[in-house]
């Protein structure tokens, strides 16, 4: 069968890769002159399904009003005068309920974990490399409210066989020991040991090449305009090099997705969350971290890739712009640099910032809708690079009518 794939990030990408598996013509088209040029460039590194949950959660909202009016907060709001943003808000709110987070993150937590193994089983099966460690993720707390936190969070990750515990300030300097030289005190941590870290821009790119050297087409530079319709079906794409047409279609296009099924009477709740990163160079590697380290205080991740050290946090509501003056950036450095003071030259620091396509309860929608070849792969927000490739398998397996290895309730269209 002939496949169209909307998207060259990492989830179309790796959804490529399963599909090309299973026997099929794939084509990959994208507006990028390459691979993962958007979302996918320049995230935290944490595969982490340890942490995959909804940022919607009991309290959340009282949160956001207190962050209104802190310096360096981890959420910021940026009204505008978009019916979406406002539509998206009001849903996000209404699953900050205690019933809703326990839904939600149990749904996320099974297309989490069902993805890490297809990474690992990727993988093994390519010899791919991308900067990737199995060296777990800590998260760190600096206050003791935090750290009461933690144990409510290790309840919920025991109910899920997560293997985790939690430690003292003491255990997580042993874990880490660059964080002896922090300018913060910390009050204790949450490790765990089975989460991974890697490059998601240089996995997506280093796949694309295997994929285009086993027949897979990547199709550049190419802006995708519409989706053209016959009857039930979808009969083209239009773009501004001509229609394209295959026999299935798969929309893997992140923020751009709702704004496209939207005339096509398909109304997908994704509002664009913007994230900033910051990448250094490691200066002295005794000083820097050796895996990924996230910080419960300002929610910024810190994730050692190789000689890099990239740090990711804050979650900008405000519409779809993408720069990312060092202003903007400002809390993100002063996390890492809190942490890791002695780890690079903060003066020498690489500035980047994209938008995570969010669905207001947290968990992406997959698979079928009304039209009988129209296939949806999105709404992975901040869990991208967790869940992509546990996304493509899903959605190849439903494109040849096979039944998917994990429960799918709560992750397509009909979720309620």
């Amino acid at each position: 069968m002939k496949v169209l794939v909307l998207g060259a990030g990492v989830v179309g990408t790796a959804c490529a890769s399963y599909l090309s598996k299973a026997g099929h013509e794939v084509t990959v088209i994208d507006r990028q002159p390459g691979p993962a040029r958007e979302t996918s460039f320049g995230n935290a590194g944490g595969v982490c399904p340890g942490f995959a949950g909804p940022w919607a959660a009991p309290g959340m909202p009282f949160k956001v009003v207190r962050w209104l009016f802190e310096k360096h907060a981890p959420l910021v709001l940026r009204p505008q005068l978009d019916v979406q943003q406002w539509k998206w808000l009001a849903a996000f709110v209404a699953n900050c309920t205690v019933e809703r987070f326990a839904v939600n993150k149990a749904r996320m937590q099974r297309i989490a974990h069902y993805s890490k193994a297809c990474l690992v089983a990727l993988r093994h099966e390519t010899g791919i490399a991308y900067d990737n460690g199995s060296g777990g993720v800590l998260q760190v707390f600096q206050t003791d409210e935090e750290l009461d936190g933690a144990a409510r969070a290790a309840k919920v990750l025991a109910s899920f066989n997560v293997a985790h515990r939690i430690v003292t300030s003491a255990e997580a300097i042993a874990i880490e020991p660059a964080l002896a030289k922090a300018s913060v005190s910390l009050s204790g941590g949450l490790h765990l040991p089975d989460d991974e870290t890697g490059d998601c821009h240089l996995f997506t790119s280093r796949l694309a090449d295997l994929l285009a050297e086993r027949g897979v087409a990547f199709q550049f530079d190419t802006t995708i305009r519409a989706l053209l319709t016959e009857g039930d079906a979808i009969s083209g794409v239009l773009t501004d090099r001509g229609v394209l047409q295959a026999e299935s279609y798969v929309v893997a296009l992140a923020n751009e997705a709702p704004s496209l099924l939207r005339p096509l009477g398909i109304d997908i709740p994704v509002y664009p969350v913007k994230g900033y990163a910051v990448t250094v160079e490691v200066g002295d590697p005794e000083m820097a971290p050796r895996s990924s380290v996230m910080d419960e205080h300002s929610k910024v991740m810190v994730t050692r890739l190789g000689q890099r050290i990239r740090a990711a946090g804050v979650a900008e509501i405000g519409g779809y712009d993408t720069s990312a003056a060092p202003d903007q950036a400002a809390g993100v450095l002063h996390a890492v640099r809190a942490l890791f003071p002695q780890a690079a030259d903060y003066r020498q620091v690489s500035y980047w910032a994209g938008l995570r396509p969010m669905t207001p309860d947290g968990p992406p929608y997959l698979g079928t809708t009304k039209f009988d070849n129209l296939v949806l792969n999105i709404g992975q927000g901040s869990n991208g690079w967790t869940q992509a490739c546990g996304c493509g398998q899903i959605v190849a397996d439903m494109i040849d009518r096979r039944l998917p290895a994990i429960d799918l309730d709560g992750l397509t269209l009909e979720r309620r």
